[in-house]
């Protein structure tokens, strides 16, 4: 270093080197700064003043209540390159860490969801390589992401400065029938499984064997995710769950009939039940544009109540995203049209960051309380299911 600083420098003149040496140069002021760098710069009054611009107000909405983005197919589309750098910034994905900088992302589930038509051996041995994968990127970017699989492990995080990472969700082909396998999973760091597409999770509902799963995931902590799944799973899962349900990837269906949009009575039965609809950032669902997603937030806090709705990017999925919302970095633009449709922080909070924290306490807290009163389960379908 001293060698390349001799080749910058320019010899000093004989009498120049009694000379004072000159001093630093100034700080940046904060408008400067860079763009990661910006929640550092943020004047936290604008969360008080009304007159304060839309965009201003909510990256100061954001500095204090983090996006818990519900859903991430980053994983995925990792496999397919080559070589990448996530805290440098990342062009050939949706998602990096620079973006959920400058995007106030505080915490990413990723998804280990597979192609169609993987089942058995090769579902489980596909799910066992995305989780490999995945903790093998967290170890590898440690200035920006760290594993969570708790409540306080995703506060720890954010206080670090650090993305929470929380994997899952996976899907139920995963199991491969077997709740061994759940278990192995979970110790893995699994924290979500997609109740949708087996013989025990079905248009019919959930079986035996299906709810047998459903008890071992809530002794274990692992949230169960109903996008997806058929109107019997969804509500038998909500009823013998004591744990908090998720739905990961869905919108309201009185606004958009796509079938992984839930329709008002499952939305009012997922608020009763202290669920969490998760509404996706894509166009396919919610949209084409800002505007037609926060339509779609409004339309479920109306109907869920504001501790029911939290916010799925659904980046790097291969879904086609609404105008302004292309990437990780975008969820300032949402929250400023929230704001200009009267939002209180209050709900803000809870959409971005409160209700995914509320559901994770409640799981921890469930699995707790299951564990001093359940052995683990040595079930088998062929037993409850014929």
């Amino acid at each position: 270093m001293a060698d390349l600083q001799d080749e910058l420098h320019t010899t000093a003149e004989v009498g120049e080197l009694d000379q004072p040496a000159p001093p630093p140069p100034a700080l940046p002021e904060p408008d400067e700064r860079p763009e990661d760098d910006i929640g550092a710069a943020l004047d936290l009054s604008l969360l008080s003043d009304p007159d304060a611009a839309p965009l201003d107000r909510a990256h100061a909405i954001l500095a204090a209540h983090p996006v818990a983005d519900g859903y991430s197919g980053l994983p995925w589309a990792l496999r397919h390159l080559l070589w990448y750098d996530l805290e440098l910034g990342e062009g050939t994905v949706d998602t990096d860490v620079p973006r959920m900088r400058r995007g106030h992302v505080g915490a990413l589930f990723w998804a280990l969801h597979l192609p169609e038509g993987l089942t058995g051996d090769r579902a489980v041995g596909a799910t066992l390589e995305q989780l490999d994968l995945v903790r093998t990127v967290a170890r590898s970017h440690p200035e920006g992401l760290r594993l969570a699989g708790t409540a306080g492990q995703v506060t720890d995080a954010r206080n670090c400065g650090r993305v929470a990472v929380v994997l899952g969700p996976a899907a139920a082909a995963a199991l491969d029938d077997s709740i061994g396998i759940l278990r192995v999973l979970h110790s893995l760091g699994l924290r979500v499984l997609t109740l949708a597409g087996t013989s025990w999770a079905s248009e019919a509902g959930l079986t035996r064997f299906g709810e047998e799963v459903v008890r071992e995931m809530n002794r274990l902590g692992v949230l169960a995710d109903l996008s997806g799944a058929s109107p019997a799973t969804i509500s038998r899962a909500v009823t013998i769950s004591k744990a908090p349900v998720l739905c990961t990837r869905s919108a309201a269906r009185a606004l958009r009939p796509h079938p992984a949009n839930l329709p008002d009575e499952t939305l009012a039965e997922l608020g009763a039940a202290g669920g969490l609809c998760l509404v996706p950032l894509t166009a396919e669902q919610t949209g084409p544009s800002v505007r037609d997603v926060a339509d779609h937030l409004d339309h479920v806090r109306a109907v869920a109540g504001p501790e029911c709705v939290g916010l799925s990017g659904t980046y790097d999925s291969g879904s086609a995203h609404p105008q302004e919302l292309g990437d990780a970095s975008c969820y300032p633009n949402l929250i400023a049209e929230l704001l200009r449709r009267g939002w209180p922080e209050p709900d803000i909070g809870l959409l971005t960051w409160g209700n995914v924290q509320r559901v994770l306490r409640s799981a921890d807290f469930t699995a707790k309380a299951a564990q001093q009163r359940r052995e683990p389960s040595t079930a088998r379908i062929a037993e409850l299911d014929g």
